[in-house]
């Protein structure tokens, strides 16, 4: 069975255009976005460990790299999987309420560290997840070479990010990134009176879905690449040169590392 087999049957056309109506609320209410957003991500993951492992990964330990204020420990927690999340910005970390010690608003254990230096031994979770994080980061491959360090063989590292040249690489910049991403800031400065949030060039980076491509075969691991919120019969997309870049808004990366 591949890896995606499972998740496939999920990937409908209707799914796509529940995400795609969630997105609204994004910034008016991120609890409503990110709840959504977690379930459906948990679901994925669940997903792509029973076609890979034949077995629910319920027990299993899930090392989120990224996780911001936690939202996606308590889909994760719903499906019996211990959740650890890493963020390197403690602002981002309390951005969803209080963070007891250790432990963030949605259950879950929390740890203040870089994706590109995780602080956990070699082969000491089952699933590394990196959801939106890669494109947020100057060295992408080297977040990702850390998710396999940690990564036990035979479990599972699960990369996902926003295409730049897809119709969400920009973020909150829109579509004026296509008139170049330093212009763009520039723009963005001008008009509201501050940098943006996701700053081209030092909280935002141009990361094409051929770099990811690339990447993950070099490693070896590599054992699928799917457009994360596209429905099944448009998942051909990625293998397309220059027309993924602009109609693969966000692509997954799903590598084994070796037994």
């Amino acid at each position: 069975m591949a890896v995606t087999d499972v998740f496939a049957r999920r990937a409908t056309l209707a799914r796509s255009l529940r995400l795609l109506s969630a997105f609204r609320f994004e910034r008016r209410d991120p609890p409503r976005f990110y709840g959504a957003l977690a379930a459906d991500t948990a679901a994925m993951v669940g997903d792509l460990w029973q076609a890979a492992r034949g077995e629910a990964p319920a027990g299993r330990t899930l090392l989120d790299v990224g996780g911001g204020p936690g939202y996606f420990a308590a889909a994760f927690d719903r499906a019996g999987v211990r959740y650890i999340g890493v963020e390197p910005d403690p602002n981002e970390m309390h951005a969803g309420g209080p963070v007891g010690p250790g432990t963030g608003p949605g259950g879950g254990t929390f740890v203040r560290a870089s994706g590109m230096a995780l602080p956990f031994a070699d082969d000491s979770v089952d699933i590394c997840l990196s959801s939106n994080v890669a494109e947020h980061v100057p060295r992408p491959w080297q977040l990702g070479g850390e998710m396999l360090r940690v990564t036990r063989p035979g479990g599972l590292v699960v990369l996902s990010y926003t295409v730049w040249l897809g119709p969400f690489g920009g973020h909150e910049m829109g579509l004026t990134h296509y008139l170049g991403g330093a212009r763009a800031a520039a723009r963005y400065a001008r008009k509201h009176g501050h940098r943006a949030k996701n700053d081209y060039g030092s909280s935002l980076f141009a990361v094409s879905a051929a770099d990811g491509l690339t990447w993950a075969a070099s490693t070896g691991a590599a054992v699928a690449a799917f457009p994360r919120y596209h429905p099944r019969w448009a998942w051909w997309l990625t293998s397309v040169p220059a027309l993924r870049e602009f109609l693969v808004s966000n692509l997954v990366l799903v590598l084994k590392p070796r037994e």
